[in-house]
This record gives structure tokens, C-alpha cells and sequence, in this order.
């Protein structure tokens, strides 16, 4: 028999648990057990006004960024609506059905404001690290180095060669807040000084990314996330970000080193690499 149009009628009131339609096998459930967070307010305190409006909660920003990583969503304006319409996701940013999902923007404000200044984001990495020390997941004694190239956002379009670069005279104090932050990275080893080349092509949006081209492919801007992993048990142990240039990459090697000794006494007996990386 065929059944009756089913007609929904608002309530006055719902009894709705979110723990409850979160799937027990759910891959955030998994997260969720290992995320410790708890630090951050006061890793951040500092970089708070102790007067007008309370910000967003950086705990909620960080567990947003964490869903967008674990499901390839790379928009933060998506990661915004998917958060407001997945109930598994709201569970793990422990927002109520009444609660309201931060505005896209306020991720881009922090990010070049209290994230960068306070380098959050590397004190949830060296937070994570330091578990998985202690949970015997990293011995420190075979490591292993290799780079991978992350695609800017950036077009041959919208670049300049050299000659042309060096022709516009670029004034430091009206430039555009990318340009300022390339000419102030030009001392650095990991970009601007780590070799005498000078780059072939050089983009006005994202001028610190090197124009460059892997395995015979066409070339692209790109950066490089040079990776120090710990073998036993494939825990990325520190991450240096540099250009996509072999003398960048070899230097992060050491920086990397040097950084896990001081922070976690790690001294590896044995390093992993291809041949670029020298013996």
C-alpha cells in the first residue's frame, strides 16, 4: 500500500544530541582522542587586548583548520558552510546546533596577524611531536630528509622577469604587503640568499615562490616543505618551509637538525637522503 505524504511540522521544542549522530568509526572520533589544545590560550595571552569584544575562540579556529586538513577542504569559505552543515564536523569543533560558524575572513586576519606573530601553528606541531614522544611512536635514531613542492597561487601571467623586476624600482614602503615581505626574506637562507641565481620569472602576487619545474613537467610557481621524519614509525618530527631550490633544501636539513636537538634532544645515528642532499 502507499503510504502518506509525509508532511513535516515545526516543533516547539527538539531533543538532539550530537554525540549521539556521530558514527562511532567516524575518522574525527579517532582525532579527537589525541587533540590536546588546552594550550593555546596561553600560549596566546599575549597577543589579546585585555579590553573590548572577546574574540573567537583560537582553540575553534585551530579544529576548523584541522577538518579542512583531514578532508581536502582547501577553501576556507567551504570549510566555513561545510562546518555549519556537517554535524560531525560541529561535533569536533564542539559547536552547539545554535552556535555560529566564524566568518572565512577571520582566518586570513589571524593567519598575518596573532598566528604568525605568535607562531601558533608550529606550537600545535612541537605539541603533537612531543605526544608522540612520549607515546614511544619516535626513538630519534633513524630520520630520514626529502622535499615536496606545494604549488602557489600564482601565474606566469601575472610575473616579471628579472630585468623588468629590477626596472620597476619597487618602493619598500607602498608596496603590496606580499612584495614587502619578499624583500624582507632576501637575507634569508631559505629564500633570497641561498643562492647567487637570480629567478627566471618573478610573480607580483606571491613574489618569495620560485618559478620552477619536477620530473619534466611544465614549470609553476612553488614552494618547497622540506620534511625531517623520524622512520620507526613514519612521525614527521619538523618542517621547513623554503624556495623550491636545491641550496634552500639542503640548508633546511641543517636548520631541522639543529631545531629537534634543542627542543626534543633528538640526535639521529642515521639520515636518509637522495644525492642532492651530499653524504
Amino acid at each position: 500500500m502507499m503510504g502518506p505524504r509525509q508532511e513535516t511540522q515545526a516543533e516547539l521544542f527538539y531533543e538532539f544530541s550530537l554525540e549521539e549522530h556521530v558514527p562511532h568509526n567516524h575518522l574525527l572520533r579517532s582525532i579527537d582522542r589525541f587533540v590536546d589544545l588546552s594550550s593555546i590560550r596561553s600560549h596566546l595571552a599575549d597577543f589579546y587586548s585585555h579590553t573590548g569584544r572577546p574574540s573567537v575562540d583560537p582553540e575553534l579556529l585551530i579544529r576548523m583548520l584541522l577538518v579542512g586538513y583531514c578532508f581536502g577542504i582547501r577553501s576556507e569559505r567551504r570549510l566555513c558552510e561545510e562546518v555549519h552543515l556537517n554535524l560531525a564536523y560541529r561535533w569536533f569543533c564542539r559547536l552547539d546546533l545554535t552556535d555560529r560558524v566564524p566568518d572565512h575572513s577571520t582566518f586570513s586576519k589571524n593567519r598575518h596577524g596573532r598566528f604568525r606573530e605568535s607562531e601558533l601553528l608550529r606550537h600545535v606541531f612541537e605539541t603533537t611531536v612531543a605526544r608522540c614522544i612520549a607515546e614511544g611512536l619516535v626513538s630519534g635514531q633513524r630520520m630520514a630528509i626529502d622535499a615536496s613542492l606545494i604549488e602557489a597561487e600564482a601565474t606566469k601571467q601575472y610575473s616579471a622577469s628579472q630585468e623588468e623586476w629590477d626596472a620597476a624600482q619597487i618602493d619598500a614602503k607602498t608596496a603590496p604587503r606580499a612584495v614587502r615581505e619578499y624583500l624582507e626574506t632576501l637575507d634569508e637562507a631559505a629564500f633570497g640568499a641561498a643562492s647567487p641565481v637570480k629567478p627566471k620569472f618573478i610573480s607580483y602576487s606571491d613574489p618569495a615562490s620560485q618559478w620552477t619545474a619536477a620530473h619534466k613537467a611544465p614549470a609553476f610557481f612553488a614552494y618547497s616543505d622540506n620534511y625531517l621524519v623520524d622512520t620507526d614509525h613514519s612521525v614527521i618530527v619538523d618542517v621547513e618551509a623554503t624556495r623550491s631550490i636545491r641550496q634552500a633544501e639542503v640548508g633546511s636539513t641543517k636548520t631541522m637538525l639543529t631545531r629537534v636537538k634543542d627542543k626534543f634532544d633528538l640526535v639521529p645515528d642515521w639520515m636518509i637522503a637522495d644525492t642532492a642532499y651530499g653524504s
